[in-house]
């Protein structure tokens, strides 16, 4: 069977899963537990006769030799045990759990796998058979997987303007499903990028750094790296399942690019002494951060700033509120502006993200040495926002929506720039006396507001009132937390 027909085949039984309510995201769960075990199974064979620490009896020849009922209670038993481990079979199996009450479906998706030789399969195809996946598992509203899904034309344009180089280290701590990592592995394994043993090595097993609290959303991201030839069967996991904002691990990358979750507030479950749920706020301590607050956006970028190498270089996704807020927002965009190079921003337009109501940029900036001096020279603004309509389904965002960004950023050398209908130069001195120091810029006119005739589509217009509700939304219920305190 070639790749387009197994990618066929496995799509067609997610449909017949669904018509039985299993959803994308369980789908993909179960896909990766025995994927997973599959390869496993075909890597301890010869000629590759290689130990990948599976307990005999709960490996992929205790699945294919059982169906039905016998199946699916062993299955149970093997998702506990395998849960127990560590590394990463335990990383991949924590908190495992059978989505499929079918044990018919159950004994054909073993099936299905079982009848392919995964391995013979290039990275490529492995990946882009999981990726499709993920991508449709986000498309699932009702499932709210996109919050970790980041647009990947977005993704592929912050990395070809960041240009990760071989030997450097990168870091992601929210990494969602991995879509950051796996871009820059695309740029450094991109046709005409010859890499020596020594580079694939350290490119394989010591390039990337992530972490991700969501069980789920981590098991995903570590076989999504595993499919594209990140990492191995033996190795630990490079995503950690930990809240990065907890403290300062110690170390320090070359490259952050990331996503933050979406959301202004930090906060944590707790259970009173009725039992019953309740979230608080959740405030980080940390003597490496310029301001505590409770913001989660904001703790976000101080992290990253601290993560980052004197030399080390970011590219990061932020809603608008980090570029205007007040008090804790306005004192970390002063401290952000003097202690790195904060050179480039794109206003990113609405309607690409799947998580609604999302108004949301990229901000490019460089760490530089604590020596006192000011580093930020001037702020290259590019919007893509005005003028620009968008949605999922009807106007997807693509690779050749952000070409004119890229060359407008000009990362062969971001200091010959020119300034263009879309990309402004604003000085520091500019920027450091507005109010607020507020990085909330715009000079283009909307068409629309002139002429009738200039008016997006129903559809289109439809889903930014939608966006701009939920913005409107979110920012109220801020407020009323604020005035609940």
């Amino acid at each position: 069977m070639n790749a387009s027909s197994l990618i066929q085949k496995v799509w067609n039984f997610c449909h017949t899963l669904r018509d039985d309510g299993v959803g994308y995201g369980d789908y993909l769960e179960q896909l990766t537990y025995l994927l997973f075990l599959k390869l496993a199974h075909e890597y301890a064979q010869p000629p590759y006769d290689r130990e990948t620490h599976i307990p005999k009896g709960y490996d992929w020849a205790s699945l294919r030799s059982r169906t039905g009922e016998p199946l699916e209670r062993h299955y149970l038993t093997l998702l506990h045990r395998l849960g127990q481990g560590t590394g990463m079979l335990g990383a991949i199996f924590f908190k495992a759990q059978n989505k499929i009450q079918d044990p018919a479906k159950l004994s054909r998706l073993v099936q299905l796998i079982d009848a392919e030789d995964w391995i013979s399969l290039d990275a490529d195809t492995k990946g882009d058979l999981y990726e499709g996946l993920l991508q449709k598992n986000a498309e699932d509203t009702k499932s709210g997987a996109g919050q970790y899904f980041t647009p990947r034309p977005l993704i592929q344009a912050m990395v070809e303007c960041v240009r990760p180089e071989p030997l450097r280290t990168i870091a992601d701590p929210a990494c969602g499903t991995g879509g950051f990592f796996l871009g820059a592995y695309a740029w450094l394994t991109r046709p005409g990028q010859t890499l020596d043993r020594r580079q694939k090595e350290f490119l394989r097993r010591k390039t990337f750094s992530g972490n991700e609290i969501v069980p789920s959303a981590r098991r995903l991201c570590l076989m999504n790296l595993f499919l594209h030839n990140i990492g191995d069967l033996d190795d630990e996991p490079t995503v950690d399942r930990t809240d990065a904002l907890i403290a300062d691990a110690g170390e320090r990358f070359d490259y952050v690019l990331a996503n933050p979750p979406f959301g202004k507030k930090s906060s944590m479950t707790i259970t009173n002494a009725e039992g019953e749920e309740d979230r608080d706020a959740l405030t980080y301590e940390r003597q490496d951060f310029w301001e505590t607050t409770s913001n989660k956006q904001l703790n976000f970028l101080q992290h990253i700033v601290t993560i980052l190498k004197d030399s080390g270089r970011a590219a990061v996704v932020l809603p608008d509120n980090v570029l205007f807020e007040g008090g804790a927002g306005e004192r970390i965009r002063r401290r952000l502006l003097e202690t790195c190079e904060v050179h480039t921003l794109l206003r990113l337009p609405t309607g690409i993200f799947y998580a609604n109501g999302v108004k949301a940029n990229v901000l490019f900036f460089d760490n530089r040495p604590k020596d006192g001096r000011v580093h930020t020279q001037g702020l290259w603004i590019y919007d893509l926002r005005t003028n620009q309509h968008f949605t999922l389904k009807t106007r997807p965002l693509k690779p050749d929506d952000l070409r004119d960004f890229i060359t407008s950023y000009h990362p062969e050398n971001r200091f010959d720039r020119t300034e263009t209908e879309r990309f402004k130069y604003y000085p520091y001195a500019d920027l450091i006396t507005r109010d607020k120091a507020s990085l909330d810029l715009f000079w283009l006119k909307d068409d629309a507001l002139d002429s009738l005739d200039d008016l997006p589509s129903p559809q289109v217009l439809q889903q930014e009132i939608i966006d701009h509700l939920e913005a409107a939304l979110t920012a109220f219920r801020d407020v009323a937390a604020g005035l609940a305190k």
